[in-house]
């Protein structure tokens, strides 16, 4: 867990921001003492790595599939 003043969130807080889009815990210190801590959030939205994985899953669109056969992927991969 990193460790940020309230002066860094202040001052810096880009910086605090990007720890804790990395997925870092970072405690809040006033004064030398830890009062608070902040973290990232879960989100449901699959990652690119996950849409990747879909995506290489399915069959590919192209010329031989039919307009149908597009939709479906398109809508499977939608829903």
């Amino acid at each position: 867990m990193k460790t940020a003043t309230v002066r860094d969130l202040r001052n810096r807080f880009a910086t605090v921001a990007k720890w804790i889009g990395e997925g870092e815990d970072v405690s809040i210190t006033r004064h030398g003492a830890a009062f608070a801590t902040l973290s990232p959030t879960v989100t449901k939205k699959p990652s690119r790595v996950e849409w990747a994985k879909r995506l290489a899953e399915r069959p590919a669109v192209g010329r031989k599939t039919s307009k149908a056969e597009t939709e479906a992927f398109w809508k499977a991969l939608r829903d």
